[in-house]
């Protein structure tokens, strides 16, 4: 289905679908953003989020990462930094642009930026320029 964007009396802009941001995150900070209205059930009955509890898999864990990862209509995975610690290897080998992964923080366990991947990647590229030009 193509619907159509209209900005202040611009043209039309075609546009094939939304896209959506996916959840894995502990329930208190599922339910702030499912309230705020970033929810989906597509006619499959698949939803955009998982919530993680302490009777959560790890297997369960990596499959809604994989899902999420994969799927076209979703453009930005937000994980709670503490559930991204549990498959820290699949998070770090992830390369793609789309959808992008942002590690966020949740209420019982604060933000480490030591442990986030995205600014260790920029951290390690900026270290790289800086070496490459001779600067320091």
């Amino acid at each position: 289905m193509v619907g159509y964007f209209q900005m202040a009396g611009r043209a039309q802009i075609a546009t094939k679908s939304s896209a959506l941001i996916a959840m894995i995150a502990d329930e208190d900070t599922v339910t702030g953003l499912l309230l705020a209205g970033v929810g989906n059930v597509d006619l499959r009955r698949k939803t955009n989020y998982l919530i993680v509890d302490s009777k959560t898999t790890v297997k369960a864990i990596e499959d809604a990462f994989k899902d999420f990862t994969t799927r076209e209509d979703i453009a930005i995975v937000l994980i709670s930094q503490y559930v991204a610690n549990m498959i820290r290897f699949l998070v770090d080998s992830y390369n793609k642009p789309v959808p992008a992964i942002l590690e966020i923080p949740s209420k019982d366990h604060p933000y480490d930026p030591a442990h986030d991947s995205v600014l260790s990647r920029v951290k390690y590229l900026f270290s790289a320029e800086s070496v490459a030009s001779g600067r320091r």
